[in-house]
C-alpha cells in the first residue's frame, strides 16, 4: 500500500539544520504584531496616499485635506492611525499641526514598495 503524501513529507524531506536556522532567523511574536500593524496601516489607499503626500514634505492637516481631496476631519482620523504606529510625527506652529514622515526608514520603505509595484 502507498504511503499517505502528506505522511511522506512529515519525516522524508525535512531538514532539520534548516528547521532550526528558519527558528533563528524567524522574528518573535511581539515584533511579528507589531510589523503586521505596520504593513495593515499601509493596507488603506487613503493612508498611502498621505504617506505619499508627505514624503515629498512636511504638511499640515489643511493641506493633506486640500492635496487629497478629503474632509479636515477623514485626514485626522487616518493621522491618527498613522501617528499610533509611529508612520508619521507631528509638531505644532501656533494653530497649526504639521505632519512629517517619522524617519527615513519609512520613506524607503514606501519608495520600496511603489518600485515593487511600478516594476511588476
Amino acid at each position: 500500500m502507498m504511503e499517505p503524501e502528506a505522511d511522506r513529507y512529515k519525516t522524508e524531506y525535512i531538514d532539520a539544520a534548516k528547521v532550526r536556522e528558519a527558528q533563528a532567523q524567524m522574528v518573535d511574536e511581539p515584533t511579528a504584531t507589531q510589523l503586521a500593524q505596520f504593513f495593515r496601516a499601509l493596507s488603506d489607499p487613503t493612508r498611502v496616499r498621505i504617506i505619499s503626500a508627505l514624503s515629498a514634505s512636511e504638511l499640515c492637516v489643511f493641506d493633506l485635506a486640500a492635496t487629497l481631496g478629503m474632509s479636515q476631519s477623514a485626514i485626522s482620523h487616518q493621522l491618527r492611525l498613522l501617528r499610533q504606529l509611529r508612520l508619521v510625527r507631528w509638531r505644532k506652529v501656533g494653530q497649526l499641526v504639521y505632519y512629517a514622515l517619522d524617519d527615513e526608514h519609512v520613506s524607503s520603505l514606501f519608495q520600496q514598495g511603489l518600485d515593487h509595484v511600478k516594476h511588476s
